[in-house]
């Protein structure tokens, strides 16, 4: 069986996440087979707690993970773990990062370089019109917009994006095999064809309400910023922005009619510290165009400073973990560090997990810039 498919066992038990899994990972040399098929006195031995380890169990004994992976491969669902390469690298960054990533469509490294438009369900005449212009500026300007496919602003985003010949992303709180809302069908077809559904939840999993708090924390992890268009007190859009923020991400704000309940969240936002957001191009902006291009440079380009270039040098085709390249550098880990995270983004290195990089040795590309 495909070892991934043991990664989507874990993932049917709720209670282990991303820091009870990397714990498994460790006890059992990264096999996670061996981990599920451990006994309750190896698994109490990983000081997983005794109802945990009884409800793993259970588990084990319900499903048949044959006929679940057969089910992944039979609906051309791509399964994507921190061991993988392709694994978003904006994503990895977040904190407790979740361990499965499943995946109808593609997402590709452009992909990288993205802004979450979020808003209230109850989208006015007024926000639509904003969703739709700032959707299809991203678009134009071959920025991928991420959204979670609910009614309202976030399918007005999705469908400006892909009328304007972009790339959009949708994030679900259910299995990318369970469309909702239902009459979204149609346009889940459409960004499975010009993007990608995720998930973080198994194949088959319902639309429950706990869901969705949590997914909106992947919403604003695959994205440079998140923008928000509308939203009252209570919407999930605020949830959004909070992680954004919580992940040193730009957040953004539409400014509204301050009798509007729909707009009380947004100036709420405005008021905290988010930026306002008055055109389009002022994302552009608060992102700095600048570094939005060196993003898109085919996932390569020269060494911008002494350090980059440095560690460059002493990185060679093997995995070195930051603890070694500042070692072989000579450079304190803490800036080791810190320059590891730009240089990934910008494709001169690569996270191949577990904080192992390595050098990228790819041709180098003609990089035109902003103002050619």
């Amino acid at each position: 069986m495909n070892p991934k498919a043991y990664w989507v066992a874990f993932n049917y038990v709720k209670g282990i996440g991303s820091v009870r899994l990397s714990r498994l990972l460790q006890a059992f040399d990264g096999d996670l087979k061996a981990a599920w098929e451990a006994s309750y006195e190896k698994l109490i031995a990983v000081r997983l707690h005794p109802r945990l380890v009884e409800q793993l169990l259970k588990i084990r004994s319900q499903i048949d993970l044959e006929r679940i992976w057969e089910n992944i491969e039979r609906k051309a669902i791509q399964v994507i773990t921190w061991e993988d390469e392709t694994y978003p690298t904006l994503l990895r960054q977040i904190d407790q990062p979740p361990p499965v990533l499943y995946i109808k469509g593609e997402y590709l490294p452009e992909d990288e370089v993205a802004v979450a438009v979020v808003g209230t369900r109850r989208v006015s005449a007024y926000g639509k019109q904003v969703a739709e212009e700032l959707a299809a500026f991203l678009a134009r300007n071959r920025v991928t917009v991420v959204s979670g496919l609910a009614r309202g602003t976030d399918a007005v985003a999705h469908q400006s994006a892909l009328r304007a010949g972009g790339r959009s992303l949708a994030v679900l709180g259910c299995g990318v095999d369970v469309i909702y809302p239902p009459e979204h069908a149609k346009l889940a077809e459409e960004i499975t064809a010009s993007g990608a559904l995720i998930s973080d939840y198994p194949p088959g999993t319902p639309p429950e309400s706990s869901n969705f708090p949590p997914r909106n924390r992947i919403i604003s992890g695959l994205a440079l910023a998140t923008v928000v268009i509308e939203a009252g007190d209570t919407s999930g859009a605020l949830i959004t922005a909070s992680f954004a923020a919580d992940q040193g991400r730009e957040v953004l704000a539409v400014p509204g009619n301050i009798h509007s309940p729909n707009s009380k969240g947004v100036n709420r936002l405005i008021q905290n510290g988010a930026r306002p957001l008055l055109n389009p191009s002022d994302v552009l902006e608060a992102l700095n165009i600048q570094q939005v291009n060196t993003r898109r440079i085919a996932r390569k380009v020269l060494p911008s400073d002494e350090t980059e270039a440095k560690l460059l040098q002493v990185m060679g085709e093997d995995n070195l973990t930051a603890d070694e390249i500042s070692f072989l550098s000579g450079l304190p880990i803490d800036k080791v560090s810190a320059c590891l995270i730009m240089m990934e983004l910008k494709g001169l290195v690569r996270n191949n997990g577990g904080m192992n990089y390595r050098a990228i040795r790819e041709e180098m590309e003609t990089y035109l810039r902003n103002d050619e």
